[in-house]
């Protein structure tokens, strides 16, 4: 009987023995934050990092994302999304973090979260209430060499050759005549008298009256024909700068158009046949935008709407929707265990409200 009982007496203090042992394998509460690399890139304004204090909507649902996880940031910066990709590739950085698209490509070597946010690609132009918008030099210089010009000139030389001539015969035989007795000469001052009158510019009025007469009738036929000149030239010059605008990619060809390289932007401008800049950073081809050197500057949309509503504000304007769509996420190395505590985490802020939140603060959007 005694041999029956020692195997249950002996699960029993086996079973004693785990209970005992359990306490000391459990997660303790004060267990220490799991240090996790990022990846980053200043990208106004999804991180901006000024005096070693980093702001920006990406940094903001970081720290959203850390409540739910206990994660604790170090922060590498490097220059271009190219960079931030390296060291997420060769295990510097345990996930990269700023305005990544998720692209096919990208997908075949990295694992990204649940997109954080949607926008994609769009475009700016100088605003038409700049000063640079308004007809300049340049314009002057295209109009004064232009088929208008030459054909009103043209015309202008015909409509004087008539007066010209009665202008002659009838003052040449005059003593103190303004022209000469001699053809040539004198049709060249009477031409040059005719064109002066067509151009409502002052003269030595003639002495004999019919000279007087048809100067009176030019002079009219002068007004109309300057007033319909300026017309003519102020509509050409004004449907020049309307023509010139910009408001869908198609109108990008023979533009000057910046973007960013390394970036999805240039893939897509060459996609449409748009010839382009590809500048290092975003903040040259504002420059160049400001200084009057590119016509427009195409990149992702959140970037370029904070530009125009901030440091851009009557400098330029959006220029049509969005023309790309694309999808924002955050970059892991293949296989990273992170990607699902980081996907399960976002859902989290997004059900309480933060995810809204961010967005109204740092984009004017959200529900």
């Amino acid at each position: 009987m005694m041999l029956l009982r020692l195997p249950a007496t002996l699960a029993v203090l086996l079973i004693v023995a785990a209970i005992g042992v359990l306490p000391s394998v459990a997660p303790r509460a004060d267990a220490a934050p799991r240090e996790v690399t990022v990846a980053t890139r200043d990208l106004t304004p999804f991180v901006m990092n000024q005096d070693s204090v980093r702001t920006g909507f990406t940094i903001d649902l970081l720290k959203e994302i850390a409540k739910h996880t206990e994660w604790r940031y170090t922060y590498l910066d490097f220059d271009n999304v190219q960079g931030l990709l390296n060291a997420v590739a060769d295990g510097r950085a345990d996930m990269g973090a700023a305005a990544v698209s998720i692209t096919g490509q990208r997908a075949k070597q990295f694992d990204f979260s649940q997109p954080m946010l949607n926008a994609g690609l769009q475009i700016i132009a100088p605003s038409s209430n700049t000063e640079r918008a308004q007809p300049g030099l340049i314009d002057f210089l295209k109009l004064l060499f232009s088929k208008t010009m030459a054909v009103w000139l043209w015309a202008a030389l015909v409509l004087t050759v008539i007066p010209a001539q009665i202008i002659w015969l009838m003052e040449r035989g005059d003593h103190d005549s303004m022209v000469s007795k001699s053809y040539f000469p004198g049709i060249f001052q009477a031409f040059g008298l005719g064109l002066g009158m067509l151009a409502a510019a002052p003269f030595d009025s003639p002495r004999q009256w019919p000279i007087r007469t048809i100067t009176i009738l030019w002079t009219f036929i002068s007004i109309i024909f300057v007033a319909y000149y300026t017309a003519i030239l102020t509509t050409n010059l004004t449907v020049e700068r309307i023509t010139s605008q910009i408001s869908s990619p198609t109108d990008l060809v023979g533009k000057r158009v910046c973007t960013v390289a390394n970036t999805t932007s240039p893939p897509a401008l060459s996609r449409i046949g748009v010839r382009y800049t590809a500048a290092p950073q975003i903040e040259d081809c504002y420059t160049g935008l400001e200084n009057g050197r590119f016509d427009a500057v195409v990149y992702d949309a959140p970037v370029l709407q904070y530009y125009v509503a901030h440091r851009g504000a009557g400098i330029a304007d959006i220029a049509g929707p969005i023309f790309k769509h694309e999808d924002y996420g955050i970059v892991f190395p293949v296989g990273s265990p992170l990607r699902r505590e980081f996907d399960d985490a976002l859902l989290a802020v997004q059900e309480d409200g933060e995810f809204d939140r961010l967005e109204r603060k740092w984009f004017g959007t959200g529900g």
